[in-house]
């Protein structure tokens, strides 16, 4: 059986494309089949193509391409026979649709049909959370003080909700966004581990919390949220 392992976090910087690097090291050397989709390769992974050519003619994407596109991702996946897929930041996409101006009711609609398919890779959501403010901050002190004002800018431009002027206004946009993602994976059943206060943590103490987090699946596929 293949699995699709999904991390998210409360907010850049919080430590998610570490922890998946850790993760597909961790679980290659146990000896699994292990696919690493990196963040920034949604836009040049074949399946995402669509997704791809979207945003760049018209800065935005829909829910059916989102969904058309996942559905060729896990027919390759399948196809290839892999273990696992450990996913920065991509399904189930709650982001991007708020920043396309969606509502929670085409989310939750979405979700239905995300969720159906990828039953077949019996979907994992790991979320670290934490102090959005402070990820922020340590995301800025690594990538400099600029990134930050480019993140800022990011957000305004596509004018979420609530409105996002500076950082603290991202702060409270990124507690929305962790509240209708959260809320919706449980709403749909997905198997969900959160890491409480991952900010806090080293990386090492992040991957074993997650790994904790992950033993008893997949022999309990049921509906599970489990807090580290």
């Amino acid at each position: 059986m293949t699995v699709l392992i999904s991390v998210w976090g409360a907010a850049p910087g919080v430590g998610k494309s570490t922890l998946c690097g850790g993760l597909a090291r961790r679980l290659a050397d146990a000896g699994l089949r292990v696919d690493h989709f990196r963040e920034e390769e949604v836009l040049t992974r074949p399946q995402f193509a669509a997704v791809a050519e979207a945003f760049r003619t018209t800065g935005a994407v829909g829910p059916e391409t989102l969904i058309a596109a996942t559905g060729e991702f896990v027919a390759s996946v399948l196809a290839s026979g892999g273990d696992v897929v450990i996913a920065d930041a991509l399904v189930p996409f709650v982001p991007t649709l708020l920043a396309m101006g969606h509502d929670e009711a085409t989310i939750d609609a979405f979700l239905t049909d995300l969720t159906e398919v990828l039953a077949p890779v019996s979907p994992v959501m790991v979320f670290l959370d934490g102090n959005a403010g402070a990820a922020l901050s340590r995301a800025a002190g690594r990538e400099g003080a600029e990134w930050l004002d480019q993140y800022v800018g990011k957000l305004a431009r596509y004018g979420v909700s609530p409105p996002v002027t500076d950082v603290a206004s991202a702060v409270r946009y990124l507690a929305r966004e962790r509240a209708v993602t959260l809320a919706a994976v449980a709403r749909h059943g997905w198997h969900l581990v959160v890491i409480e206060r991952a900010d806090e943590l080293s990386p090492d103490e992040v991957l074993r919390a997650v790994e904790r987090g992950l033993r008893p699946w997949p022999a309990d596929r049921g509906p599970a949220a489990r807090k580290e």
